[in-house]
This record gives structure tokens, C-alpha cells and sequence, in this order.
């Protein structure tokens, strides 16, 4: 293997590093961030993470009482000067002015459990 492939081999392994690692930091922000919009019943599923800088998802999935499981995912897309929204891969529609609001408190709510509980270096002792 000559030096060429070497460093294009490393440069694969570091793109691939670092794509695990920012798949975890999803992962992880988004078990913190499931109960914003309420406590998760048993048995539900509920995601809510920030995808890439303008992209948002809620994903929620949950068995009613004959048995049947829902599954929705939302995904918001912030513009410069709207919101939009799509459910389960719909067209996008522009928030309402009460979804813009509570989709700003979520947002701000996710801000804040994310900075305290995983970004937030522990104080020296």
C-alpha cells in the first residue's frame, strides 16, 4: 500500500469516526430530550432532536387501545423567514402562529437540558 492510499484510507476512517460520533451525540441529545412536550407513556416512543442547523425532527410512535400502533414524524425546517412543518413525509406548511410558539419554548426547552445535562463540563472538586 503505497502512501496515497494510506492517507485517503485514514481520511475514510476519520470521516466515518466522526460520523458515529456525531450519530451518538443525536442519540443521546435526543433520549434527554424526549419528555419536552410531556411525559412518554409506556410502551410509546418519542425523538426530538436537531437533525443539522435548519432541520428539526419529532418522531413519536405509540399503541392505542385496540391495539394499533401510530407512528408520526414531524419534521421542521426554519427558514429565514418561516417555519415549515411535514408530517410523515407530506408537503411542508407553514407553522401557525400558536405552533411557531411552541415550537420556539421546545426548542429553548431542548437548549437548555442539552447545555446542562451533556455539554456542560463538570466543576473540579
Amino acid at each position: 500500500m503505497n502512501i496515497f492510499t494510506q492517507f485517503f484510507r485514514n481520511k475514510d476512517q476519520n470521516t466515518v469516526d466522526r460520523e458515529r460520533v456525531l450519530h451518538d451525540l443525536m442519540k443521546r441529545e435526543s433520549e434527554l430530550s424526549k419528555d419536552i412536550f410531556g411525559k412518554v407513556k409506556p410502551g410509546s416512543t418519542r425523538e426530538f432532536f436537531c437533525l443539522d442547523m435548519n432541520t428539526w425532527v419529532w418522531y413519536e410512535s405509540w399503541v392505542d387501545e385496540q391495539g394499533q400502533k401510530h407512528d408520526v414524524m414531524t419534521r421542521y425546517v426554519v427558514r429565514e423567514t418561516e417555519v415549515v412543518k411535514s408530517q410523515n413525509g407530506g408537503a411542508y406548511h407553514r407553522l401557525t402562529v400558536s405552533e411557531a410558539k411552541n415550537f420556539r419554548n421546545a426548542v429553548n426547552a431542548y437548549h437548555a437540558k442539552i447545555k446542562n445535562n451533556l455539554y456542560t463540563r463538570p466543576k473540579p472538586a
